[in-house]
């Protein structure tokens, strides 16, 4: 009965090694085609699906939704679905931008997930984004109000034909982001501005210790940031110098390199927090 224990343990680890090593072989040598023109297999792409959707589900399940019917905020959620979803989801009778009939995965039609999917589930995948898929995290663009608003138009959708949607949509303004109210502005938090950094694709440019990114930067490494005398060679690097550097980077230094991301004054806050652990002592 040992005997057969044993036996049957070793047969699971060598298949398993085998696996793994079938699994290296094909990440090595490049036989897996990770171009956007090649869809995934039928049982990749339901194992992707499947994941997503199991991963929404759990993690929207304490989330709970305003009320959604008032016309006001049907209204608001139409010009903020003009503003920025239609260029890549489409609406009824209007096509996405040509540069998102390339995406792949292809961006959800989003007809169909209002008809399928909660609003609690559609508020988090809009706030949050999905990885590896396009999809951004609009909560660094939008209030959570904002997105309530879009997600209430997005139960209205599915009932609008071409003509409804058109007709809504003529004479509306483009939707602005509310700013923060400076009330609501709290201190930074270094964990917030440790995810931050990845959503104003910070780590495009820079090596940022503990901050996954591209192996290759054109921007100096951030390690360090906090024993640093000076921010950019031209201000002292303080908390608040480091929150105008951030949002401000042109007004700072005249000719850099350096973008404005459109960083908002909470997670330049945040940001700032979380690169003044950076310091070369704490390695």
């Amino acid at each position: 009965m040992i005997r057969a224990a044993r036996i049957a343990v070793l047969a699971v680890a060598t298949a398993g090694a085998l696996a793994g090593l079938a699994g290296g072989a094909v990440v090595y040598f490049g036989w897996y085609d990770v171009s956007a023109t090649s869809p995934h297999t039928m049982a990749v792409h339901h194992l992707i699906d499947t994941a997503m959707a199991r991963s929404v589900k759990a993690r929207a399940a304490d989330v709970q939704a305003p009320d959604l019917n008032g016309e006001a905020r049907i209204q608001n959620g139409a010009r903020l679905y003009r503003t920025h979803c239609v260029q890549c989801h489409g609406a009824p009778g209007i096509a996405p931008q040509p540069y998102a009939l390339g995406l792949n995965p292809a961006p959800a039609a989003l007809v169909a997930t209002a008809r399928t999917r909660p609003a609690a589930e559609i508020f988090w995948i809009t706030q949050q984004g999905i990885k590896m898929t396009g999809m951004p995290a609009w909560q660094y663009r939008l209030t959570d109000d904002q997105i309530w608003d879009v997600v209430a138009f997005l139960r209205v959708l599915p009932l609008l034909s071409p003509a409804d949607y058109r007709d809504r949509d003529d004479g509306l303004p483009p939707a602005e982001p509310t700013p923060v109210a400076p009330g609501s502005l709290r201190i930074g938090d270094a964990a917030a501005g440790k995810k931050a950094l990845q959503q104003y694709l910070c780590v495009t440019c820079h090596a940022i210790p503990g901050v996954t990114g591209a192996w290759n930067h054109v921007g100096p490494s951030l390690a360090g940031m906090a024993d640093r005398p000076y921010i950019a060679g031209v201000m002292v690097n303080t908390p608040e110098n480091l929150q105008r550097w951030l949002r401000e980077p042109g007004a700072v230094k005249a000719g850099t390199a350096m973008p404005d991301v459109g960083v908002s004054e909470q997670d330049a806050r945040d940001i700032a927090q979380f690169l003044n652990t950076l310091s070369d002592d704490h390695r």
